[in-house]
């Protein structure tokens, strides 16, 4: 059998305590004690910390070997030393007594050896083997760490090192293209906002020079008209924000005439307009689209002062039948001159609807004509009244100051006087 090929320690009959066998690279231990307290507490702490005490033992032994081993291998090493010692010593002193001796065939090998053309020392020829050596290493060093397979024992941080540089790179355009994103959602936001805030500040700019041109004036000339249509049982609406018949805002007030008492027989569209320089094709489109918007039979233009009514055009003059262009004073417009252009648009417009209404044209005109030579009469009145009302105050004031003059002459007499009488006492 395989096991009595084997070398074995014998048996120790002499001992009772245990037995130790070396069967091949194996050791067997029968019923052996071991007085170690030391041991004992090592084997109870690793049984404490899991491990086998079979196996703590097993470590032990083979620790104790390897120290056995090295204490052996250093008892040879000192003998080795000792007895190199004692033979190169006189192998020393022979080499340099022939040294001495000036032999010279050895000299010229050594130098040989290190130096062929006997140029520099043994010393020297060992230094710059030595600094090729370190630099054929450093080399080495260099292209195995820089290698990109397995030779380099840095391959796998410096890819962990690329992998984390490339992840967070990625990562950065990552971010980077979400804040672009943000970036381009908040600049159409806040480019939608200021559009929004240019409109609403260029609505309120529109409003502002409607207001200041227009509404006003629009105002006055309703109440006005207001006035007129309500002694006739008439009904003036103001209506320049409310869309007409045809969607458009043309015929700022309308006036349904007998609507007061009853159902409306006809309507007249008046357009207020406070601007300069209107031109014909300009009126004719504002009334043509105020008798279209507002479903009207009749409209009329009304302009702020002469000066702004259309060229081409006179005042208070009816055109096709339909139209009529009448001018105010802006500030404080004339009740007659609208109470002309009320009565004339309000006639026309019941005889365009009632076929039975006949209507004098001729003295019409007549009476129209006669209406404006009286406002032109008025007119030329009210000039005069201003122009005296400015002579008065210019005399008035050219009163006051001889007034002053006076008395301030009178006031120096008096002093005068008075000095004159308190010289005398």
């Amino acid at each position: 059998m395989e096991a009595s090929e084997k070398p074995q320690l014998p048996l120790e009959p002499d001992r009772t305590d245990g037995a130790v066998r070396a069967i091949g690279d194996r050791l067997v231990i029968e019923r052996l004690e071991v007085s170690d307290p030391a041991a004992a507490r090592v084997v109870q702490e690793q049984a404490g910390e899991g491990h086998q005490p079979s196996e703590t033992v097993t470590r032990a032994i083979e620790i104790g070997t390897r120290v056995i081993e090295s204490e052996g291998t250093a008892a040879n090493v000192d003998y080795v030393k000792a007895e190199l010692e004692r033979q190169i010593g006189p192998l020393a002193e022979r080499l340099g007594g022939v040294i001495e001796e000036g032999q010279g065939d050895f000299v010229e090998h050594l130098a040989q050896s290190f130096d062929s053309d006997r140029s520099g020392s043994v010393q020297q020829q060992i230094k710059e083997l030595l600094v090729a050596a370190m630099q054929h290493q450093r080399d080495q060093l260099a292209k195995q760490f820089s290698a990109q397979d397995g030779a380099n024992p840095l391959s796998d941080f410096k890819e962990a090192v690329v992998r984390a540089v490339k992840g967070s790179q990625e990562s950065q355009q990552h971010e980077h293209a979400q804040d672009r994103e943000r970036l381009e959602a908040l600049t159409a936001e806040v480019t939608a906002l200021r559009e929004r805030l240019g409109a609403k500040e260029e609505l309120e700019a529109e409003q502002a020079r409607g207001t200041a041109k227009g509404r006003d004036f629009e105002e006055k000339i309703h109440e006005v008209i207001d006035q007129i249509a309500g002694v006739r049982d008439d009904v003036a609406n103001h209506v320049g924000d409310l869309p007409g018949e045809t969607r458009g805002k043309k015929g700022d007030i309308v006036i349904q005439i007998g609507a007061a008492v009853g159902p409306c027989l006809a309507k007249i569209a008046v357009d207020p307009k406070d601007v300069s320089n209107l031109t014909r094709p300009k009126a004719w489109e504002v009334l043509n689209g105020s008798l279209d918007d507002r479903g009207a039979d009749y409209a009329v233009l009304v302009v702020a002062y002469e000066e702004n009514l259309p060229a081409g055009t006179q005042n208070l003059v009816e055109y096709e039948g339909n139209k009529l262009i009448v001018a105010v004073d802006r500030d404080e417009p004339e009740r007659i001159v609208l109470e002309t252009a009320y009565g004339l648009a309000r006639a026309r417009a019941l005889a365009a609807r009632k076929d039975e209404l006949s209507l004098d044209a001729p003295a019409m005109k007549e009476a129209i004509d006669e209406t404006r030579r009286a406002l032109e009469s008025l007119k030329t009145a009210r000039q005069a009244l201003t122009g005296m009302r400015k002579n008065a105050d210019s005399i008035e004031s050219s009163l006051s100051t001889m007034e002053e003059g006076a008395k301030a002459a009178l006031a120096r007499a008096d002093g005068l006087i008075a000095d004159a009488l308190d010289g005398g006492a």
